[in-house]
């Protein structure tokens, strides 16, 4: 049986290898019956480097080691031709055109009687004298260094080609591997392998190498290419001019200013729709007597997550209280109410549609990468353009910028659900409805509420951002603690937004941990 599996193993191995077919069997043989390293040579690789493993198909070890012998190269290069201290032999010759313009100047004042301006010529003519001596220096210093350059990179690419040799077949048995698990790796030499290597190193070498060892590789360039590179397209900057960029950035506030004029009744009711919640919000917190509200929130803290949580929320709310920041904490809870509570009455439905239609979540799901890694201070920018600044522009940015995490862990808890238990839901004769409400959302309710949590987490996250658009509240104090640097009191105030935050979100996961675990 063990013959006939090595048997097996070697046409196997002769079947992928195709060329040279005797040497990769006896060293996959070598690195297969050994546990620990096996010293295995490739001289083909070696010698080649990233076109052996182009050609063999191995692209790890291609772009790896193109990169790795790139910079040996351009260590080389610059040993050889870099003129290592051009820029500082530049400055000295700019010092000492300078030194001589201080000294014509100081002949001509002492020329015409005025010794006072000839001695401050020549006094800075000598202190550039100084600086013209260090450059001189920096550029022989420079220059004194090729030697050790040039060696470094002459034993680094030694190096890179004797980890080549030993780390080819490694890497080949590895590809072996999983050609004989799925037939769908490459399988001997390609000559198409080898184009797009050869194509991949003369895209990337050569500009690279004089790019990193040329003092002026614009000019070089141009004159290799006859101007089309290096003049016309320049190797050391992005090519494309800032014209396109106003002409877009004018075209965009335009697109703007049309919006604001023809939809500007839309956006005043979306706004004072916000105000009107947040104004109920910020009574019920604020006019409310302080101790009334901390009894209510300490109450409904034991109740809902247990003696701990209201433990600790009694002690949050009673340094927000004795520090003063009542009223601006209230403020900043009523902002992130608010927003929270938008993103989950919108996010929450949109989530469960898209769990159910992959279709509509292919859609979203480009809109939602935009929406959560698009920098926050840019949605500022549309937001002030069309709703203004203010505390409901503040909530609307809160609304962009965490809904996305409630929208996609309740698609992801929809997905979630096991298709058996809603075959038999539906066996049993539950409707659409009662699917929806009593088996999917049930099931789907630990990745919904870790949605929630985010989206709390993250709204509290947008509370110093929304200060910069006019939002009040504890953002505020940290924007104005920023502008003074006020370490103290941004300190304080920091802390409590995180005892506003933690309050919020142990209160909201004690809930559910005690309607999970059955308690009351």
């Amino acid at each position: 049986m063990k013959d006939s599996s090595m048997e097996t193993g070697s046409h196997d191995v002769a079947s992928f290898a195709k060329e040279n077919a005797a040497y990769y069997e006896r060293e996959f043989a070598r690195i297969q019956g050994k546990t620990g390293f096996s010293w295995s040579w490739n001289w083909p690789a070696a010698v080649f480097g990233p076109i052996w493993g182009a050609a063999r198909g191995v692209w790890g070890f291609f772009w790896i080691f193109l990169m790795v012998e790139l910079f040996a190269l351009v260590q080389i290069g610059r040993g050889l031709w870099g003129e290592l201290g051009a820029d500082q032999l530049a400055r000295h010759e700019r010092l000492l055109a300078n030194i001589a313009k201080r000294e014509s100047q100081a002949a001509d004042l002492a020329a015409a009687g005025d010794a006072a301006g000839a001695e401050a010529k020549l006094k800075i003519a000598n202190n550039l004298k100084g600086a013209a001596d260090k450059a001189l220096q920096a550029a022989n210093d420079a220059a004194s260094e090729t030697v050790f350059i040039l060696i470094s990179g002459l034993v680094l690419l030694a190096l890179v080609k004797l980890a080549e040799g030993f780390y080819a077949n490694y890497a080949y048995e590895a590809q072996y591997l999983r050609w004989r698990a799925t037939q769908n790796e490459q399988s001997g030499l390609k000559r198409s392998g080898v184009v797009f290597g050869l194509i991949g190193i003369m895209a990337i070498w050569p500009l690279t190498l004089i790019r990193f060892t040329v003092a002026k590789p614009d000019d070089m360039v141009a004159n290799l290419t006859g101007g089309i590179l290096g003049d016309r397209i320049p190797i050391t900057e992005f090519p494309v001019g800032r014209e396109y960029f106003a002409y877009l950035s004018k075209k965009g506030d335009a697109g703007f200013d049309w919006l604001a004029n023809n939809f500007g009744d839309v956006f005043d009711g979306v706004t004072a729709a916000i105000r009107w919640v947040l104004d109920g919000l910020e009574v019920l917190l604020i006019q409310t007597p302080w101790p009334v509200v901390m009894f209510v929130t300490v109450v409904m803290a034991l109740r809902l997550a247990g003696p701990r949580v209201a433990i600790f929320t009694a002690a949050s709310l009673a340094y927000l209280a004795f520090m003063g920041l009542w009223e601006l904490a209230m403020i900043t809870v009523a902002l992130i109410g608010a927003g929270a509570f938008l993103c989950v009455v919108i996010g929450i439905p949109l989530g469960i549609w898209f769990g159910k239609s992959k279709r509509a979540y292919a859609f979203a799901e480009p809109v939602l990468d935009f929406m959560q890694t698009m920098p926050a201070f840019v949605y500022l920018i549309p937001i002030i353009a069309f709703f203004g600044t203010g505390k409901p522009p503040g909530v609307l940015a809160t609304l962009v910028f965490a809904m996305p995490p409630v929208i996609r862990l309740t698609a992801l808890g929809m997905r979630g659900v096991p298709e058996t238990t809603k075959e038999a839901a539906i066996a049993f004769g539950c409707s659409k409805r009662q699917l929806l409400f009593n088996v999917e959302l049930p099931l789907a309710l630990p990745s919904i509420m870790t949605g929630i949590n985010q989206t709390i987490l993250m709204s509290l996250s947008m509370v110093v951002i929304a200060s910069l658009i006019g939002a009040e509240g504890l953002g505020a104090l940290i924007l104005e603690a920023l502008q003074y640097a006020a370490k103290g009191q941004g300190l304080l105030g920091g802390l409590a937004i995180l005892f506003c935050a933690m309050v919020i979100d142990r209160i909201a996961q004690g809930m559910y941990r005690r309607k999970v675990g059955g308690g009351s």
